[in-house]
């Protein structure tokens, strides 16, 4: 037997004893219009529809999708919908237990279908990613030549992971994290839809909160984390689901932050000033804790890579590429590897050595500019490349300093009324202890006077 996703035995099963399947399971949408989220993904038209037969067929059918997105987003949900909604054959593979020999089988089986019913062959294969070249190359003349349509599933990133000939022959389509509210959504749904928990249990809002951050996003642990805490809950005979027999549950303690609140910004001033004292465990608590309570990664990276210019500056200039970097790295992969990401990001912060010196010199020239001391920009500095320029003196007497054996040109800069105005005072902390000493050199080659 092919090795179908939803195969009629496991359809029968659970129509004849639903509590059977996971919450999960039971509470997967039956349609696109019961998705939770990814609604840029859903709009008339949109290739998804398109593959559940809304919209014209005929030379312009429905193309091949790459789904990309964190775990619990919906990817294997969309599968799904797909597989309930459209008369084609539908087909599934595994990445991680699949190989070109399985591949081959589907193909044939889908040409067979085409040549000998007319019958079109939709291919869910889940974690694409984990293919290899060769394994991916084999579903090159399918894809280009639509014996199937290919709905692949990963949670890499596919400029990385999928080969370039098999992405640029399909549609790319990121799903997005899920809200808060989009979760919020179904845990009420599920609480209360005949599939899911029929109204048996209650869900108070503290505990409802814990879900929130427990799920980081994704549908699946929310629900799963919901079967289990209310299947406790009902073993104790109790009619609403406890704050604390969730944790039980769960192993998870609630943290007591509030992403909206005085606990959000809080705990994020204390990792910032932790960073800023240099006390990396402090530092390492704080960001446990921003983790643990659901905190967006993306709202830590940033704090970080501000950290890096305000706090470190040049005494280390790597600091603000590993901040950077760990915000890019933190936007491709989520939680929970991103945890790794930005521990490594923090640490290498905290230990960093310390300079504001880039901080108070911008505030300086900021501070100047409000207060109007700024003056028109010297004559030869002024853009020189129009026709007339010269009769009015712009851009005469530039001294060029590449010309010149030292690369500086002894000349004013500054408009007259802060051209002695000093505003970077570096320290010698680390690295920045050359820009002191390259500051002091070329202030002297200028003829700056010490304002």
């Amino acid at each position: 037997m092919e090795p179908d996703l939803f195969t009629a035995a496991a359809e029968e099963r659970q129509e004849k004893d639903p509590a059977g399947s996971p919450l999960a399971v039971r509470m997967r949408p039956r349609t696109l219009d019961e998705v939770v989220g990814q609604q840029h993904l859903l709009k008339p038209g949109s290739p998804l529809r398109r593959l559940v037969g809304e919209g014209s067929s005929g030379p312009a059918g429905p193309s091949s999708v790459i789904l990309w997105g964190p775990p619990g987003t919906g990817k294997t949900t969309l599968a799904y919908v797909v597989s309930k909604a459209t008369n084609k054959r539908f087909v599934e593979l595994s990445a991680i237990t699949a190989g070109v020999k399985e591949v081959r089988a589907v193909i044939d089986g889908a040409r067979r279908a085409s040549g000998g019913y007319g019958q079109e062959t939709v291919l869910f294969l889940d974690e694409i990613h984990r293919f290899s070249k060769a394994q991916q190359d084999s579903l090159l003349p399918a894809v280009e030549n639509r014996w199937v349509t290919l709905i692949a599933a990963t949670t890499e990133n596919p400029y990385f992971s999928v080969i370039s000939p098999l992405l640029s022959r399909s549609l790319l389509l990121t799903l997005e994290p899920l809200t808060d509210d989009d979760i919020r959504d179904l845990l009420r749904r599920a609480l209360t839809d005949e599939r899911g928990l029929g109204s048996a249990v209650a869900l108070p809002e503290d505990t409802e909160g814990h879900l929130l951050r427990i799920a980081g996003g994704d549908a699946r642990r929310a629900l799963t984390a919901l079967e289990a805490a209310a299947g406790a809950a009902l073993d104790k005979g109790e009619a609403e689901i406890a704050l604390t027999t969730l944790e039980e549950t769960v192993d998870r303690a609630a943290v007591k932050y509030d992403r909206d609140g005085d606990q959000h910004y809080d705990v994020a001033s204390a990792l910032i000033k932790s960073i800023r004292g240099s006390d990396v465990d402090a530092a390492l608590h704080y960001l446990a804790r921003m983790i643990e309570a659901g905190e967006d990664p993306r709202f830590i990276a940033r704090r970080l890579m501000i950290s890096a210019s305000e706090d470190i500056g040049l005494a280390d200039p790597n600091a603000l590429p590993i901040a950077v970097a760990a915000a890019q790295a933190v936007a491709m992969i989520g939680f929970p590897e991103a945890a790794l990401t930005l521990s490594h990001a923090t640490i290498a912060l905290a230990l960093a050595p310390k300079s504001n010196a880039a901080t108070t010199a911008i505030g300086a020239a900021l501070d100047d500019v409000r207060k109007g001391l700024a003056g028109p920009v010297p004559p030869h500095l002024r853009d020189g490349h129009y026709k007339g320029a010269a009769k009015l003196g712009h851009a005469q007497g530039y001294v060029y300093p590449h010309d010149l054996p030292e690369g500086i040109a002894a000349q004013q800069y500054a408009p007259d009324a802060l051209k002695d105005r000093q505003y970077y005072e570096p320290t010698r902390h680390g690295a920045e202890a050359r820009y002191a000493d390259a500051v002091e050199w070329t202030r002297k080659h200028l003829g700056r006077k010490r304002s």
